[in-house]
């Protein structure tokens, strides 16, 4: 729906946002049931993988994304701290 026609109906680009958002929200919801998989294992998952990780080179363990894709796919983002030496000095 346009914009100047969805104002006209007393709809925003806010609440079609919004309901996008929800909409996504709901997706992910449905996808960790799917999986079996509540939100205190992936936490535990994240914690392990830092953990894991950690050991060998250094992680900016705030910015570590771990995710259940749509299609089942555990996917984790983990980003490097470069401002830190590699535990043990490295190889």
């Amino acid at each position: 729906m346009s914009r100047w026609l969805g104002r006209l109906r007393g709809r925003s680009a806010d609440h079609e946002r919004s309901g996008a958002v929800a909409r996504e929200r709901l997706k992910l919801v449905l996808e960790y049931d799917r999986a079996q998989i509540t939100s205190a294992q992936l936490d535990e998952i994240r914690a392990e993988i830092i953990d894991s990780i950690s050991r060998h080179v250094s992680v900016n363990r705030a910015d570590v994304r771990v995710t259940l894709e749509r299609d089942g796919r555990l996917v984790a983002e983990i980003p490097l701290d470069s401002a830190r030496p590699a535990p043990g000095g490295g190889r």
